[in-house]
């Protein structure tokens, strides 16, 4: 039993145009997000989750970051790891984690 299958691709735009081919170019305001730019930096005193939910919320409140990790480590340095649009103000991760209770090592 033969199937017919029918093939198609994209139109490929012209290379000097930095255009993929791969379609989102045409006809709508494609807005493409920036790439995220991690920083670690490692945070004493905390010790348990909701020390790590203060943390998170004071340093989401920054502009331009979007997204918090924490590895805890307990009575230890924990390492935050922050996601944000670009290069962050030290001084205000510092004032961010120092408002939810805690120190910025270093």
């Amino acid at each position: 039993m033969q199937q017919d299958v029918e093939i198609t691709t994209a139109p490929q735009a012209p290379e000097q145009s930095g255009c993929c081919g791969g379609g989102c170019c045409g006809g709508g305001a494609a807005e493409t997000a920036a790439p995220a730019q991690t920083q670690d930096f490692a945070v004493t005193g905390m010790t348990c989750g909701h020390c790590v939910s203060s943390v998170t919320e004071e340093l989401g409140a920054i502009a331009g970051v979007r997204g918090v990790e924490v590895d805890l480590v307990a009575g230890g340095t924990s390492t935050v790891r922050v996601d944000a649009d670009g290069p962050l103000d030290v001084a205000a991760v510092r004032a961010a984690v120092d408002e939810a209770g805690y120190t910025l090592v270093g």
